[in-house]
C-alpha cells in the first residue's frame, strides 16, 4: 500500500460516524491526537451530534455521506446492523475505515467489504480494542504453548447494547484473543447460553478444542452481580492470570525441592512463586487509533489480518446459531 501524501497533520482528515457511548470514546481520543485533522462527526440524532461537535469545536455533518466526502478515514461506531451499509459507502467514497466489532452481521457481508478494501487499496480495520491492551500484548510473549485457557467477562445488566447479545458484544473479544493465542487450527467447539432479561442471550459459554490439544472455555454474562474481565492460561511450567481492567499479569510457578533426610528417605516439598509482570499501560483505544493511522500513513502491518477477522466472525456466528438452534434453555420460561 502506497502512503498518502501527508505533509502535516492538517492534510490527513478523520471523522466519526455514530457518537453514542463508544463513538464518544473515539471522539475523545481523536481530539487529543495531533496526527490528523479531526474534521467532524455524524449521528442519527442531530441533537447528540451537535452537542458533541460543539464540545470539541468540530463540524456536525447532516449526513454520513457529507462527512465521508470531507475525510480520508472514518471510524464507524453505530449499531451492528448498520455496519455493512455505512462501511460500504465509506469505501466507495475513498475512505479508510475503522469499524467497531463485529465487522458485519454476516460472513458474506464481511467478505464483500474486505474485497472492496483490497481492490481500493484501503485499510479496513476492525475495532478489537482488547488487542491493544498492554497486558494482552505482553501475554503473547509469555504464553507459547497453552494447555488450557479460561476467560470470564462478567458485568451487571445495562440497556446500552440492544441489538446483539453477549456473544457478539462481549465473547467476540475473547474469541479473537484466544484463537490467536493458541495458534492452532480449531478442531471443534460447543456453545450454550440463554436469555435472562433482554431479547438476546444474556449469558453464554463457548468451549473450544484445538488440534494442538489445547482447550479453551469462554464465559460471558451481562446479568452478573460481579464485574470481572480476566483470562487464565495454563501451560507446562506456569499458570498465568491476566486482568483486562487493571492491565496486570501474574505468573504462578511451582518449584520442587528435595530434602535428603537419610540415604533411605527422601522428602519432597513444593513452593509456589508468583511473579507480577511489569506491563506498559496506555489507553487501548488510543493505541488502536494510532495503529489505524500508522497502517494508512506509514505502511505499518495490521495487528489483526482481515482473514483473521473473518475467522473470528465465523466462529462467533456459528456459536450464536448453536445457542439458538440446539439449546432449549435459550428461551426464557
Amino acid at each position: 500500500m502506497s502512503n498518502p501524501v501527508v505533509k502535516n497533520s492538517q492534510d490527513f482528515r478523520m471523522g466519526v460516524i455514530g457518537v453514542g457511548r463508544m463513538g464518544q470514546y473515539h471522539v475523545n481520543v481523536l481530539s487529543a491526537l495531533n496526527t490528523h485533522n479531526f474534521v467532524g462527526v455524524y449521528d442519527t440524532d442531530p441533537e447528540t451530534g451537535k452537542k458533541v461537535a460543539d464540545q470539541y469545536s468540530i463540524i456536525n455533518f447532516e449526513t454520513p455521506e457529507k462527512l465521508m466526502e470531507e475525510c480520508d478515514a472514518v471510524t464507524i461506531a453505530v449499531p451492528t446492523n448498520l455496519h455493512y451499509e455505512l462501511a460500504k459507502k465509506a469505501l466507495e467514497k475513498g475512505c479508510h475505515v475503522l469499524i467497531e466489532k463485529p465487522i458485519t452481521e454476516t460472513v458474506e457481508q464481511a467478505k464483500e467489504l474486505i474485497d472492496m478494501a483490497r481492490a481500493a487499496n484501503k485499510v479496513l480495520q476492525v475495532g478489537h480494542v482488547e488487542r491493544f491492551n498492554g497486558a494482552v500484548i505482553e501475554l503473547q510473549k509469555i504464553v507459547q504453548n497453552p494447555i488450557h485457557i479460561e476467560t470470564k467477562r462478567l458485568s451487571p445488566f445495562t440497556p446500552r447494547i440492544k441489538d446483539v447479545g453477549v456473544v457478539m458484544d462481549m465473547l467476540i473479544h475473547d474469541l479473537d484473543i484466544v484463537i490467536n493465542l493458541v495458534k492452532s487450527p480449531l478442531k471443534s467447539f460447543t456453545a450454550v447460553g440463554r436469555k435472562i432479561i433482554s431479547d438476546h442471550e444474556d449469558l453464554a459459554t463457548i468451549t473450544l478444542l484445538f488440534e494442538s490439544g489445547a482447550i479453551a472455555t469462554l464465559n460471558a454474562s451481562r446479568v452478573s452481580q460481579l464485574k470481572q474481565r480476566v483470562l487464565y492460561a495454563m501451560q507446562e511450567n506456569s499458570y498465568v492470570k491476566l486482568d483486562y481492567t487493571t492491565q496486570d499479569i501474574e505468573i504462578h510457578r511451582q518449584a520442587s525441592t528435595v530434602n535428603l533426610i537419610t540415604p533411605e528417605e527422601i522428602r519432597y516439598s513444593t513452593e509456589s512463586f508468583v511473579e507480577n509482570l511489569y506491563v506498559h499501560k496506555d489507553n487501548p483505544l488510543k493505541s488502536e487509533q494510532m495503529h489505524f493511522y500508522n497502517c494508512i500513513v506509514n505502511n505499518e502491518k495490521p495487528l489483526v489480518s482481515n482473514d483473521m477477522d473473518l475467522e473470528t466472525l465465523r466462529i462467533t456466528l456459528d456459536s450464536l446459531n448453536m445457542i439458538m438452534s440446539n439449546n432449549p434453555a435459550y428461551e426464557t420460561p
